[in-house]
């Protein structure tokens, strides 16, 4: 029987020139109350939360659902407290006292196969660790995610995943906040990098919905179609 990928929904909160963060040590909180409270929604709704270990390293992120309402209903519904929490590394340099192993449910890493071996040691105990051979390819993470029973995956970041995902027409949906803020730094964190994404650069997402939430403006689209 063939494997059920997850539905694939890719999220940020960028400036109005393209940038996840600025330069500066300290993180650019781009979004607005009303907008981290969506996503703590988006949140909720899905299986498994996926971010990249260099997001892991840089930004030190919990990656929790906060609203203890929330959390509630899924316990309710017969799901985990937590989605389960997913993390990518093809290097396995992952330090074992950051906060996203200390906090929520389960979690899982996916790296290299001969990353693998050092990665277990140095989490045992605080997560699940898969090889995945020479590379770690995001269709391969897909697929077992699938056969784990993840039917819906929130990407979180940061710009080499969301670039990878793109690039490879894995992504069913695309939520950006756009924040009334310009960057400007060369140096500062792109929300993709370059590529060759899919039909080139003439080609339209179909556009789901745009809305306000507060200062911010939230853009869906459907990055595997296109626009009529």
């Amino acid at each position: 029987m063939a494997i059920r990928r997850p539905y694939v929904l890719l999220s940020a909160a960028v400036s109005v020139d393209g940038y996840l963060d600025d330069a500066s040590p300290e993180r650019l909180l781009l979004s607005n109350a009303e907008d981290f409270d969506r996503v703590d929604e988006v949140r909720a709704s899905c299986d498994a939360l996926l971010v990249g270990g260099n997001t892991l390293r840089v930004d030190n992120p919990r990656l929790l659902v906060n609203s203890a309402a929330r959390r509630a209903a899924r316990v309710a519904e017969g799901r985990p407290e937590y989605p389960l929490k997913v993390t990518l590394s093809a290097s396995g340099e992952l330090d074992a006292g950051l906060k996203f192993w200390h906090t929520g449910g389960a979690k899982l890493v996916f790296t290299t196969a001969a990353a693998a071996p050092g990665l277990r040691e140095r989490l045992a105990g605080l997560a699940e660790v898969v090889g995945l051979g020479e590379r770690v390819a995001p269709a391969a993470v897909l697929d077992e995610l699938g056969r784990r029973g993840v039917g819906r995956l929130m990407v979180e970041g940061g710009s080499g995943v969301h670039t990878q995902f793109l690039a490879e027409g894995l992504a069913d949906e695309l939520q950006l906040a756009v924040a009334p803020l310009l960057v400007g730094q060369a140096a500062a964190p792109r929300f993709v990098g370059p590529a060759a994404f899919p039909g080139g650069p003439g080609r339209r997402m179909r556009l789901l919905g745009a809305r306000t939430v507060g200062d911010v403006v939230l853009l869906r689209y459907a990055p595997k179609e296109s626009a009529p």
